[in-house]
């Protein structure tokens, strides 16, 4: 993808980001959960991935609504869930505290199409299994993912994600050892970023800004969310990003 002039049907609203960081999070984790041969389960209001008992379960909450059907169906599949279970809320407006779950906020950002500066660090788009594998851990280790240990290569990122549409890894290398990764999704015309991390060995090197500069370039020419950790808000700042709205997040405990 290059960068190039801005059609006006490329441009979104602060407004829009929660409902676009919805859909473009929905279509991130359906692919990742036919990927893993979970059943995913698709309602007006949510959607969710129904998985093991170390992948759990998420919950994508698509609109600000969920009518009296809804909220049973997702409250009896947050019950029922063989593994943790992780609800993400972008318009923060379902009440989840009737099922015990604890809750906080990050926000969600957005970046309007544009310029993006080259990388420090050598990013390249995951093509090999070993690189995938590579990302696969440094996100385990990253995110502290204590149900993906011991790693069983592929549970996590499966490698059939990066032959899925829309679905893109990136990984930074610090000489020549990988030391962060992070995954891009567009979908409808709108690019996001999840698992942005940095290996615990390559911290305060400039590996999260890389590989993130790395994954926007492909995404120059569209608008882009994410939503953001306490610690990665003023990366992304510093990357153009701009806060929309805050999004609520649910965990079983």
């Amino acid at each position: 993808m290059t960068t190039g002039s801005t059609s006006t049907d490329q441009l979104v609203s602060l407004a829009e980001a929660p409902m676009r960081q919805a859909r473009n999070s929905a279509a991130f984790w359906t692919a990742t959960g036919r990927c893993r041969g979970h059943e995913v389960i698709r309602r007006r209001g949510f959607v969710a991935v129904d998985g093991d008992e170390r992948a759990g379960a998420r919950i994508l909450i698509q609109e600000p609504d969920l009518d009296p059907g809804e909220l049973a169906e997702l409250s009896e599949l947050v019950r029922r869930a063989a593994g943790p279970v992780n609800v993400e809320d972008p318009f923060s407006s379902t009440d989840l505290s009737h099922l015990g779950m604890r809750s906080w906020q990050m926000p969600i950002m957005l970046r309007l199409p544009g310029p993006v500066g080259a990388p420090a660090l050598d990013v390249i788009r995951v093509r090999q299994p070993e690189d995938l594998q590579a990302a696969e851990r440094v996100v385990i280790e990253g995110f502290e993912l204590d149900g993906f240990e011991p790693h069983r290569p592929g549970e996590l990122f499966p490698t059939a994600l990066i032959e899925q549409p829309g679905v893109d890894v990136f990984v930074a290398s610090h000489e020549g050892v990988v030391a962060g990764a992070c995954v891009s999704v567009v979908a409808d015309g709108v690019g996001s970023h999840y698992w942005v991390a940095t290996s615990s060995a390559f911290r305060s090197r400039g590996v999260g800004r890389a590989v993130m500069l790395g994954a926007l370039a492909h995404l120059a020419d569209l608008p882009a969310t994410l939503t953001a950790s306490k610690l990665g808000r003023p990366l992304y700042e510093s990357l153009g990003y701009t806060v929309a709205t805050p999004s609520t997040w649910w965990a079983s405990v």
